[in-house]
Formats: C-alpha cells, structure tokens, sequence
C-alpha cells in the first residue's frame, strides 16, 4: 500500500538554493539575519549585510579559482558567516561539503579525498587538523573565516571589486551540497543534494511548522549536519526569521542564549530535551519567550518530551528524516493540536510512503511495523562516485530504502519503532559500525573485531566492541581498547564498552551476525 501525504501537493520553484532562500534577504534591510549569541553584544548580520557579503565572497572565490562543479569543504563550527561561505559558494555553481566540526586529522582527510575538494575553509582553531588534512589530500586553498598569519581569510576575499559571476544552474541536476552520511551501512558517503532537492524540501516543509521574522531561533544544532542546513540555514533565513548562533554545546551558554535573545523556537536533538527536563539549573533562567522544541536525529522518548513541555510550557514535538532526503519526510504539523506520543508526524506534501515487511519484502500489513520506504522530489540524487551504494538504497521505482522500521496509524500519524540499518545513533551522531572495526582491525594486538550499539544506563545507544585479542596480546585490556580507538576519531564515535570473546560469529559470507552478538 502507497500512504500518502494528507496535505496538498505544492509547487517546486524551479530555482537554485541561494536565489530561493535570499530572494526577500535585500528588502528586509537591517532586520537581524544572523546573531552571534556566545557573548553578550556579540557580532551580527542583517538580511542587507548576508546578501551583500555572499556576492562579495563569490566574486573572491571566483577570482581565486573556485569554479562550478568543483567541490568547497567547509571545516567549521556555527559561525554567523557559515551561510555566508554555504551561499557564495552556491551562487558559483560549486559544491559545499560539510564536514564534522570534530574530525580528526585521518577523518578529515578522508573526506577530502573522496569528495574531490580543491578548496577547504575553516577557522583558525582548527587549522591544526585541516592543515595537515589539506596537505594530504593535495589542496592548496586553505582559507579561514577569521584571521591567521600566513592564510587568506574571507574578508581577503570579499575586498574583491570584481563583478559576481553569472552561472548557469540547473536546479534539477546541479548538485549544490554534499554531507556525509553513512546511509543504512558502511562508510560515510558523499550525498549529494541537488538545488532541487534542498528547495523542494523547503517549499514541502513550509506550511507544517511556519517561522517568520518575528520569530528567533537558537543555531546550536551543527550547521555541518543536514537537519541544521534545512533548519537554521535555508528555512530559517528564507522567511526572515533570526537566527541566534551559538558554536558549542554548553548549558549555561545555552540558557543564557535562549533567555537573553527571546528565542521562540529551537531545533535540537534528543540529549537537550533531556537537559530541558531535568536539569535543575534550567529554574535559574527566564524562557517565557520559547513557544516550540523540534527534535529530531534520533528517537526522543515520550515521557521525556511531556516533561520538557510540561516544565517550560511549550510545544515539543518530532519530525523523521535522514541525509539522503534532504532531509525531511515527516513532520508534526503546527495544525495537530493533540499529536500521539511518540509520533514523527505525518508524511510532509508531495511524499510516498510503503511499509515493507522484512522478511517477504512484501506490504506489511494494515497496522504492522515495516520498513520505510520514501518517495518524493526530496530523495538524493546519489552517493558521489558510488553507483553501487546508491542502487541499493534507491531501486528502479525511485523509492529509498530507509532501514528504519516503523508503522502508522490510522490518522496517518508515523512512529519509528527500530532500525534495519547497523548505524549506531549517540546523541544524535552518526556512527558507523564499520569504520570503527577498520580502526580496531588496525590494532596489531586485535585478531578480529566487531561493533554494535547498546543502550548505557543513561539510556543513550553507545558503541560496545567485541574483540578477539591476537595471539600474544592476552594482557590487552578494555581501557587499552578505548583509547586506542579515542586516539582515531572523533570522540562522538568512541568505544565506549568493550567485551572480549574468542571469535566474532559470522555467515558463511564472512558477514558479521550482529543479531547474535545483541542477544548476548
């Protein structure tokens, strides 16, 4: 059975990414764009200000090389001049790719060499990472947001007197952002968005939770991720709405954001929800301004939703996608006044949905659980330079395979319930099972390795590792396990428990039966 979306279809504008989000940005004059909410009477943007600093960047881009097709890496924390360098290098025909603000130097390099970059931006902080990175994957153009000696900054640029060049996009096949994603399994891919699929998911998603210039949202969502692009850069800015930046995570910081600039709604992630609940120190803050939470990234139990609403008085609600979709599918529309708990929503305008059974890879049945598979104009064009990888996720009826299994209702209001996909979920981030058994596998003192996700007693799904130790290696505890694998990633993606065993149970086709080692 197709469900479809209860809402009317809407019309795609057939328009690339920038001249759709900043089309109002030069009439709304000093109206405040971006805001950077770490200090008090920190540094801002108006809609003016964005508008003509995206032309002035471009013209420096173009003036030093950036062409259309070619591929930006954008190696940065929240920033108020992040959509600054998204938007200019759109308007070059040129490709963003976002890259994890915590990357390591191997993981950054990864990411440079497979995507292609001929360009890597980045803040000065951080130019111990991207340097080395950027030396090995043979980039020449190191450029940072701020100030260092030695590199050129934006501002270098954007003292540019040279025209904005005039490029020809086609919103259809023109790839304008390409984010990482692991998909249902393996490696992080470049997933590459076109100009279509970012407006369309826009102009889907407009009418579901509506923001405008009076509203304020609260940036602490990594502009890196998909969910911060839709949200706090295209959304957003497009309706005139303020976005109040902050680059970390911090409570205090973040309380203190929310309360001094009168946020009225905040996107965020699962761990905040929990923070808003029930740390006692959210009592110290004035938040009377903040109507509505969306969490999405990961599932958001219910009990905690309602003691967040409870506590602050506003609405929290969920929405489900992925990278691949742009990334939204389902929403909890402002309309739904008494949504069910633990609702995604409902599917957003102009998008399918089949519930599969697993097992006949047939229709489920009328209220069984299936898995998710998506349909709309919001679906990825590809993984870059993985024809493979992007058959099996999106089949010849365009239809993408989600790896998520959920079920709906009979008011076509969707829940998630579990995951086909191996990919581990901590505190919103991605963690690829695979990758971390690349890193333990290159361990002399490990024969064999295995990694999946198991819920702490904090609730929150963490990697475990299963290790055979090689021979010889019999004194190798899990603390020298730990911090093996800390010393190579991010620290989002460390092992956080390890169990020992003597062989990693596997099929005939050598694949790891993680359902075995769950059950243990």
């Amino acid at each position: 059975m197709i469900h479809r979306s209860p809402f009317p279809d809407v019309d795609i504008p057939d328009l690339p990414v920038h001249t759709y989000v900043l089309a109002g940005a030069r009439d709304r004059g000093d109206h405040p764009a971006v805001i950077d909410g770490s200090r008090p009477d920190g540094p801002r943007l108006s809609y003016a200000q964005l508008d003509a600093s995206v032309g002035r960047l471009a013209a420096g881009l173009h003036e030093a090389g950036l062409r259309k097709g070619e591929v930006l890496a954008l190696f940065s924390p929240n920033t108020i001049v992040y959509p600054v360098v998204f938007y200019a290098t759109t308007t070059l025909g040129a490709i963003v790719s976002t890259v994890n603000a915590l990357y390591t130097v191997d993981e950054l390099t990864s990411q440079l060499r497979d995507s292609g970059a001929r360009f890597l931006v980045t803040i000065s902080l951080f130019l111990d990472r991207a340097v080395p990175a950027a030396q090995a994957a043979g980039i020449e153009h190191v450029i940072v947001c701020d100030t260092a000696e030695g590199f050129r900054s934006i501002q270098d640029l954007m003292a540019t007197d040279g025209p904005v060049p005039e490029v020809e996009i086609n919103p259809a096949e023109d790839v304008a952002v390409m984010p990482y994603s692991s998909g249902t399994t393996g490696k992080a891919k470049g997933v590459m968005l076109t100009h279509r699929n970012i407006v369309a998911n826009m102009a889907q998603s407009s009418g579901m939770q509506p923001t405008g210039p009076d509203d304020r949202v609260l940036a602490i969502l990594p502009m890196f991720h998909i969910y911060g692009i839709t949200v706090l850069l295209n959304h957003a800015l497009h309706y005139g709405t303020t976005v109040v930046v902050l680059p970390r995570f911090e409570l205090e910081l973040f309380l203190t954001a929310l309360a001094e600039h009168k946020v009225t709604k905040v996107p965020v992630a699962p761990p905040i929800v929990v923070a808003l609940a029930k740390h006692p120190v959210v009592d110290k803050f004035d938040l009377s301004a903040l109507r509505a939470v969306l969490c999405a990234a990961a599932p958001l139990d219910a009990d905690t939703g309602h003691l967040c609403a409870e506590r602050l008085g506003v609405r929290v609600v969920q929405g489900y996608g992925m990278t691949e979709l742009s990334p939204v599918s389902h929403v909890v529309p402002d309309s739904d006044a008494n949504p069910p708990d633990g609702t995604v929503g409902k599917l957003i305008p102009n998008t399918e949905c089949r519930i599969i059974d697993p097992a006949t890879g047939e229709d489920a049945e009328a209220g069984a659980a299936g898995e998710f598979w998506i349909r709309g104009p919001q679906v990825m064009k590809g993984y870059f330079a993985r024809g493979a990888d992007t058959a099996s996720m999106i089949d010849g009826d365009g239809w993408l395979h989600t790896g998520d299994i959920g079920r709906v209702d009979g008011e076509g209001n969707f829940f998630i319930v579990d995951r086909l996909k191996e990919l581990i979920k901590y505190k919103g981030y991605q963690v690829p099972p695979a990758e971390l058994e690349a890193v333990l596998l290159s361990d002399p003192r490990i024969a064999d390795a295995a990694v999946i996700g198991v819920v702490d007693a904090e609730g929150e799904e963490v990697p475990k590792a299963f290790v055979v130790r090689a021979a010889g290696a019999e004194s190798l505890g899990e603390g020298d396990v730990v911090e093996f694998v800390a010393g190579r990633v991010a620290p989002y993606k460390k092992v956080r428990v390890v169990e020992f065993i003597d062989a990693v149970p596997r099929a005939l086709s050598g694949k790891i039966l993680r359902r075995e080692l769950r059950q243990r």
